[in-house]
């Protein structure tokens, strides 16, 4: 008798969020409604915290497996975290590249067949090696998550990516060419992205929707919707057919950007 055993599909949500600062949204009393999205993933970047500096109630959410980075640079900067109903098979942090790692700036979630890269990429403001450590950073990312790729796994990966990638991407594109989130050469880097086999999910479902992510605070640019568009949802090519739903969600409150996510099956 022949057995045939079919994987079954499950659909699962994930939603990303630069907090800017986890600490302050729990105690702007926010944590709460967010959690009750009931993603299947939640991650968080800029969460400007090293895990003993979270209150119990955020290190321990149940129903998920928590996992963060341990920044060793900087207090109160940067820093990402990853909670997921599902526990994973293996969890990694950074690339394997110590220069790059050092600011605590990715999980890897392994699953059977797919992985999760949570991800927080650097801004690139601010002196000229900062903007070459960006692009560093870029292509490094870039060649582990091929080399993901190449081991069999789908891909997932998501965060601040702090690129606008077209002109579409931000309110005011015309003067902002010089700023290293729309310089030219971080735009060529998603260009290669995608010609590396890997899809902007919201563009890719909304080819002509104006919609941001991330507004400036000192400006009070979000009354105005004078925003940009940098948090992301990429995924492989191979899982395009399993996508079922992309969106941002502009009223969620609490920091300068405003989650992102998507519903998948896998």
């Amino acid at each position: 008798m022949n057995v045939h055993i079919v994987a079954t599909m499950v659909r699962m949500k994930l939603i990303s969020w630069n907090v800017n600062g986890l600490r302050a949204v729990v105690k702007k009393g926010l944590w709460e409604p967010f959690l009750a999205l009931d993603a299947d993933i939640f991650t968080l970047q800029e969460t400007k915290a090293t895990p003993e500096q979270l209150p119990g109630d955020v290190l321990n959410i149940a129903g998920y497996h928590a996992y963060f980075t341990h920044p060793e640079e900087k207090k109160g900067y940067s820093g990402v975290a990853l909670y997921t109903k599902q526990e994973p098979t293996k969890v990694t942090y950074g690339m394997g590249v110590p220069a790059l790692d050092r600011e605590g700036r990715l999980i890897t979630a392994f699953y059977d067949r797919y992985v999760i890269c949570a991800c927080y990429f650097p801004n690139g403001g601010g002196l000229p090696e900062r903007f070459e450590y960006k692009l560093d950073f870029f292509d490094a990312f870039l060649a582990y998550v091929n080399d993901l790729r190449a081991e069999g796994y789908s891909i997932i990966f998501t965060g601040d990516v702090n690129v606008a990638h077209n002109e579409i991407d931000l309110a005011h594109p015309a003067t902002n060419v010089d700023n290293p989130g729309f310089r030219i050469e971080v735009r060529e880097w998603v260009d290669e992205v995608v010609r590396n086999g890997y899809v902007d999910t919201f563009r890719h479902r909304y080819p002509t929707e104006v919609k941001y992510s991330y507004w400036d605070m000192k400006t009070r640019a979000r009354d105005r919707n004078v925003g940009w568009r940098i948090d992301y949802v990429f995924i492989s090519n191979d899982l395009l057919p399993k996508l079922k739903n992309v969106f941002i969600l502009n009223d969620i409150f609490g920091s300068d950007h405003c989650p992102v996510g998507v519903e998948i099956d896998l």
